[in-house]
């Protein structure tokens, strides 16, 4: 079992998480071919360093790639349309909520044509629920370009609240936190 985030003991895998439209689950081997397609797109890849050659990936990604805690798959009627990731945020990177580092942070990517119909709100909505129900009171953070404005929008649906703005690979970064609901919320 990794520690990345184990403040709480959790087994992983959970039992596949259902929404109204989308099931996030462990990755299968069957979902490669879908994942080389989102870390090769160059839709993608614009706000997050750019497009990995695919010829790259194809020696690169395990036959089942996001074997790990943390990683979800989202799929739609058995379909893979994105990724969902829950990982301690590098101390190294810019952007902390404590002086520390090694807050959870959420990230997120979708196949362009699962783009514009709520599915990475839902999905990402869902994977929050599951992480406050495994880690209470722990707060999450989620860091995008700000000329990213479809994922600024997701992470205002979320109720991400901005914590700061920064500069980093050549762009400003927006750093935001999500705060968990209590039982008296």
């Amino acid at each position: 079992m990794s520690d990345e985030i184990r403040a709480y003991p959790v087994d992983w895998p959970p039992a596949p998480i259902k929404t109204e439209r989308l099931v996030l689950r462990q990755s299968k081997a069957r979902d490669r071919a879908a994942l080389i397609d989102l870390f090769a797109s160059p839709e993608v890849g614009i706000y997050v360093g750019g497009a990995r050659p695919r010829e790259e990936l194809e020696r690169a990604l395990p036959e089942v790639p996001g074997q790990r805690f943390g990683f979800f798959v989202v799929e739609l009627n058995g379909t893979t349309i994105g990724m969902i990731t829950l990982d301690r945020r590098d101390r190294e990177r810019k952007g902390h909520i404590r002086p520390e580092g090694g807050e959870p942070e959420l990230g997120y990517m979708f196949l362009p044509q699962a783009w514009g119909r709520g599915y990475a709100t839902e999905a990402c909505a869902a994977a929050l629920d599951w992480f406050a129900n495994t880690h209470p009171g722990e707060r999450v953070v989620l860091s995008t370009q700000t000329a990213n404005e479809a994922s600024m929008r997701v992470a205002a649906k979320l109720g991400f609240t901005e914590v700061e703005r920064f500069e980093d690979y050549g762009a400003e970064q927006w750093l935001g936190v999500w705060y968990p609901r209590t039982p008296s919320d």
